[in-house]
């Protein structure tokens, strides 16, 4: 479930970013990491969907102030060790959403929710 959008405070006002901004910028980075071939669907999902459809899908952001903490269930290359992966994914997308927004990331939590070989 998404909560109010993060924001940050300066002395000229106050600027609001989107959960939907931030679900971009995780999604496309975690794209970008190796071994990740598919975003998955959430918990309630069957199996995870390809790359190429909608990205968006299997992530949750929940923010409170300046920060966020995210959710991510990913399909993974299969033969990949999952937790190097899943690491990977974790630092990634830590780093870019905080150089991005300038919001602190709490937490990133991935959910490895399918293994299958790449196409």
């Amino acid at each position: 479930m998404e909560r109010a959008a993060p924001q940050l405070s300066t002395s000229l006002g106050r600027i609001t970013i989107s959960t939907g901004a931030i679900t971009q910028i995780v999604s496309q980075t975690a794209a970008r990491c190796y071994g990740v071939v598919g975003m998955g669907g959430g918990p309630r999902a069957k199996v995870g969907r390809l790359l190429p459809r909608n990205r968006a899908q299997g992530i949750t952001v929940s923010g409170e102030g300046d920060s966020v903490s995210l959710d991510l269930h990913v399909v993974v290359e299969y033969g990949l060790n999952l937790a190097e992966v899943a690491a990977t994914i974790r630092s990634q997308v830590q780093y870019e959403v905080e150089r991005l927004t300038g919001l602190r990331v709490a937490a990133v939590d991935v959910h490895i929710q399918d293994v299958r070989q790449s196409a």
